[in-house]
């Protein structure tokens, strides 16, 4: 239960951290931090929580990552679907914490995205479904890659945290104007769930490219990762 417990608080504050960074800061009038800001703001999440509950929990914030440890053989198949739930409450607590906080503004309108991922129209460059599909496998894949090889015990003790929440900044540098990233169920539907309308809709490209990406990069760790017998 520690472990449950440790994913949706750390799920909580990845979401509150990151897609609060977006929504309430991204363009706040003469400091507004921009879409680096906010690709920082998502890796620091990960980074904070991996020191402060990996030991715990594994700090995977993210169903895509169990999926994918399990897939890795990382990760016990039995506490798969509790972690996930775990991970997806933290996600949606987050989210509606982060509505009390933006409503309080004059004129806030959750219809204009807060901070929801889509395509199409709702891409924030109005990038196709297809770019999205690809986009969404493709950083997931690579993010798992990551995970596995700085976790691995052959990998420096002690820095995984920070390759980790890297990697994370990396994939939403590249990939907030395709998608407004999400490489998270967990992260997507925190906050389409508030928006309702086009973004549930389109939430479960969030949850299909994300994990087939996630179980993609663990075989390709696999693969390359495999020690000589």
């Amino acid at each position: 239960m520690k472990a449950y417990l440790a994913e949706l608080f750390g799920t909580f504050w990845l979401v509150l951290g990151g897609c609060g960074a977006a929504v309430l800061a991204s363009a706040f009038p003469d400091v507004g931090i921009g879409l680096l800001g906010v690709s920082l703001a998502f890796g620091l999440t990960v980074l904070t929580m991996a020191f402060a509950i990996g030991h715990i929990s594994g700090c995977h914030l993210n169903p895509a990552v169990s999926v994918g440890l399990w897939v890795g053989g990382r990760f016990e198949g039995s506490k798969l679907l509790p972690y996930i739930v775990a991970q997806v409450i933290g996600g949606v607590l987050a989210g509606g914490v982060l509505y009390l906080i933006a409503s309080g503004q004059a004129g806030f309108d959750v219809s204009a995205g807060f901070a929801s991922n889509g395509y199409g129209e709702h891409s924030p460059g109005g990038y196709s479904f297809t770019a999205a599909l690809i986009c969404e496998l493709v950083m997931t894949a690579m993010f798992l890659l990551v995970i596995m090889g700085a976790t691995d015990a052959r990998a420096p003790a002690g820095f995984a945290p920070i390759a980790i929440g890297l990697c994370l900044t990396l994939i939403h540098l590249i990939s907030i104007p395709v998608t407004n990233t999400s490489v998270n169920p967990a992260r997507s539907t925190g906050v389409a769930v508030f928006v309702g309308d086009w973004a549930v809709a389109q939430l479960w490209l969030f949850w299909l490219a994300p994990i087939v990406g996630g179980a993609v990069g663990a075989l390709m760790y696999r693969l390359i990762g495999k020690t000589e017998d």
